[in-house]
């Protein structure tokens, strides 16, 4: 019986990380969960172990490389090896740019890139001697396409697209068999749109059509495995909003300025007292877990045929060739 992979996931408390941890447990993996808040990776432990995997909260702020690099060497520590590390935690500020603070912006940059810079760097530290090992980005298609109100949040996104593929060709070169591979996500039903710091008059929410965090942790999954791949979409709007930008940027910006305020808010007011948790999580010192999930259950999807497309790449070029090959065929007969 082979040995249980070990894992790391980041930002594992609530949203698309508890359901990638959740879904490694259920794999029966030993599951290092790194996030803030206590009372969130109380809750992740619990659904790692109900799964049937093994968890190890370790409390921790991802902007921190020394903090970051001390997690990872208590998790070789604890199971002896690390065979997947996920990138997934991030803050943001909803808000035009010109009302965010630098501190805020720095903020933003430092956790939801520098935090994805800092966890490869340990994750490498780990893998690159062991001649293995995998590093999963969770990124975003606002990794290629900004969009109003997240300035910081799409800058950061931007930066983790060129560091990866930096990295990716680094890694190629050295020939070693550690691998890099991203995922570009849709919007998706997480708590974060109730924690986010905003601006905003109304409440957040994401740009629909919404998915469920689970629809994403299948995706970071399979990424997993089949790291070789240097990135997977998921969700048709990622794949629309992505050829849309490299077709008629112009165009999108314009659509973009019109709806995209809107998009991002939900009829209710929003409290301006509310600070979000952009510099402390949001479960302390109140104490709250809430789960993977956000408000949106009732919009959000539970699959996603582009994930199905981007991991059946090889089997829609054969089944396009033999199509393409059968309409050839018919064309001739009719013609004799």
């Amino acid at each position: 019986m082979s040995e249980p992979q070990t894992v790391v996931v980041t930002g594992a408390s609530a949203g698309v990380g508890r359901a990638v941890a959740r879904a490694f447990g259920a794999r029966g993996a030993n599951v290092a969960l790194l996030a803030r808040g206590e009372e969130g990776l109380e809750g992740a432990a619990k659904d790692v172990e109900a799964a049937g995997g093994t968890p190890l909260p370790i409390p921790v702020d991802v902007a921190d490389a020394s903090a970051v690099d001390a997690a990872a060497g208590q998790v070789v520590a604890r199971f002896g090896g690390l065979d997947i590390w996920v990138n997934n935690a991030f803050s943001s500020v909803l808000a035009p740019f010109w009302r965010i603070g630098p501190e805020e912006f720095k903020r933003t940059t430092e956790v939801t890139y520098l935090g994805y810079v800092y966890g490869t760097r340990a994750a490498l530290d780990r893998m690159l001697p062991r001649d293995r090992g995998a590093i999963v980005q969770v990124g975003s298609a606002l990794a290629y396409r900004g969009i109003p109100l997240q300035s910081a949040y799409c800058g950061a996104k931007h930066a983790i697209q060129g560091f990866t593929e930096s990295l990716r060709c680094e890694l190629l070169h050295q020939g070693t068999q550690v691998r890099v591979t991203m995922v570009q996500l849709p919007a998706v039903n997480t708590p974060q749109f109730g924690w986010v710091r905003s601006r905003l008059r109304r409440r957040a929410q994401p740009v629909p059509p919404i998915y469920q965090p689970e629809v994403a942790a299948r995706a970071v999954l399979y990424a997993a495995d089949h790291p070789n791949r240097r990135e997977y979409w998921v969700g048709g709007s990622t794949a629309a909003t992505l050829v849309a930008n490299k077709v008629a940027p112009g165009l999108l910006d314009r659509y973009l300025a019109r709806t995209g305020f809107g998009s991002q808010q939900r009829p209710q007011r929003h409290d301006p007292a509310d600070r979000g948790n952009l510099f402390e999580p949001v479960d302390t010192p109140a104490g709250a877990d809430e789960g993977a999930h956000g408000d949106f259950d009732d919009r959000a999807h539970h699959r996603s045929l582009q994930l199905w497309a981007s991991q059946h790449h090889g089997l829609l070029a054969v089944t396009a060739g033999a199509l393409a090959t059968a309409a050839t065929a018919a064309r001739t007969l009719r013609q004799r």
